[in-house]
């Protein structure tokens, strides 16, 4: 098969484009600060609004309960499911009102607009945080949400923090701004935006769990080892994806990873293409693999009535077993490969849902280390991120930011992918 190494981009890009089969060493992420050890398991509260970031949200929710936290995702608003940016729908666990009560290792809330005011509005959730606060319990705040809300309450005052750019002066009026990616100080922490929410939430178990537990669960994410730098995606037979107003599928199942979900969809609806979450379950609504509910825009039945200019599938090992088991969804990745339109997976979809229905027949693909064993062709699975022709495989959580800025680039250049990951903060270059 013929390798094509591409010229790299300039040096603000994103992404540095490498020949397919070069590896790169992951290193454990870990926080300069110390943090005490805990076995038992800790409380969080994630409150959400309508026009919360959900990224940022999610990825929270996700590694906290990874590390085995017991997380409450809480409504501020009149019911439990909340409108959050990007057209992401989240289902929470609780109202904030039920929640008054309750004791919380940690409070960490999301960012987003206007999702930071109504958290920031919400008095039941401001006398919890600052009862906490004052309890000496750990609090954490990322992008808007520093400013906007713990700013807005006095609970900055005299600490070193950081959050999204266009916040800074007004944190800068109750706290020592910083431009860290993730900045900690005594009880608080906080983070920047979108990009840096996963070190932000590998940094909150640390500080809940120690640093070995933060290890422990950075490695399965398959986090980039300079996060924040360059990028990683390879390309093999390169063609030519771009269209206007491209119309993208991504299915959703019980199971699914609902950090590579979410992430996915927020990118490519920030880059403005059209996207289409349907649930192959019986219901809109699907409880992903660490339990945060997602309601999906439609169910698979109605989807496969659409073309589109690209499928692509989220990772988890049941959203991927119920992928596979989906004949309707088979038929539609079968029709979309043998019209030569793009398609891809990532995480456990290349090789439990691609690989077994031969629709990686003739391609070179990666996937989630444990999995990639069940790959026909293991020659490039290295490669965080693979386009081979039509098709664009990655390998896990860690690696979704990348997948998605892929797709942006593919079908809108690479002035749009850089666009992108500068305003989410996830290149620093």
């Amino acid at each position: 098969m013929a390798l094509r190494h591409l010229t790299p981009l300039s040096p603000l890009s994103p992404f540095t484009r490498i020949p397919p089969g070069r590896r790169f060493t992951q290193r454990p992420f870990s926080l300069s600060v110390s943090a005490s050890m805990a076995s038992s398991s800790r409380k969080v509260l994630v409150p959400i609004a309508h026009g919360s970031e959900p990224l940022e949200a999610v990825i929270t929710i996700d590694v906290l309960r990874r590390a085995g936290a017991d997380v409450t995702v809480a409504s501020v608003e009149k019911r439990l499911q909340v409108d959050a940016c990007h057209g992401v729908k989240i289902v929470a666990d609780a109202l904030i009102s039920d929640c008054a009560d309750t004791g919380f290792d940690l409070i960490s809330l999301p960012g987003g607009m206007p999702g930071a005011a109504t958290l920031r509005d919400c008095g039941i959730l401001e006398s919890m945080v600052k009862k906490h606060a004052a309890d000496g319990q750990l609090y954490a705040g990322i992008c808007a949400a520093p400013a906007v809300a713990l700013g807005s309450w006095g609970l900055m005052k005299g600490l070193k923090a950081t959050c999204y750019p266009s916040f800074m002066e007004q944190l800068s009026s109750t706290a020592t701004t910083v431009e860290s990616r993730v900045q900690q100080d005594g009880k608080v922490v906080t983070s920047r935006g979108p990009g840096t929410t996963m070190e932000f939430s590998v940094s909150l178990v640390e500080q809940l769990y120690g640093k070995e537990k933060a290890n422990e669960v950075s490695g399965p994410l398959v986090m980039c080892s300079n996060l924040g730098d360059k990028f990683i995606m390879a390309e093999l037979n390169p063609i030519d994806w771009k269209c206007d107003n491209p119309q993208i599928l991504v299915p959703i199942a019980n199971g699914t990873e609902e950090m590579e979900a979410v992430i996915i969809i927020d990118v490519l609806r920030r880059a403005k293409a059209n996207v289409v979450v349907a649930s192959v379950e019986d219901k809109l609504e699907i409880v992903a693999s660490r339990k945060v509910k997602l309601v999906a825009d439609v169910l698979l039945d109605e989807a496969v009535k659409l073309s589109y200019d690209l499928i692509v599938l989220p990772g988890g090992l049941g959203g991927a077993q119920a992928f596979s088991s989906s004949e309707k969804l088979v038929n539609l990745l079968k029709n979309q490969r043998e019209s030569n339109k793009p398609y891809g997976a990532i995480c456990a979809s290349p090789a439990l849902v691609l690989e077994p229905h031969g629709l990686l027949k003739g391609k070179k693909a990666t996937a989630f280390p444990a999995v990639c064993s069940k790959l026909s062709n293991q020659s490039e699975i290295e490669n965080r991120v693979l386009v081979d022709g039509n098709l664009i495989t990655s390998r896990g959580p860690g690696t979704s930011m990348e997948f998605a800025l892929a797709i942006v680039e593919k079908f809108f250049g690479h002035g749009k992918a850089l666009e992108l990951a500068k305003v989410m903060l996830f290149s620093s270059q």
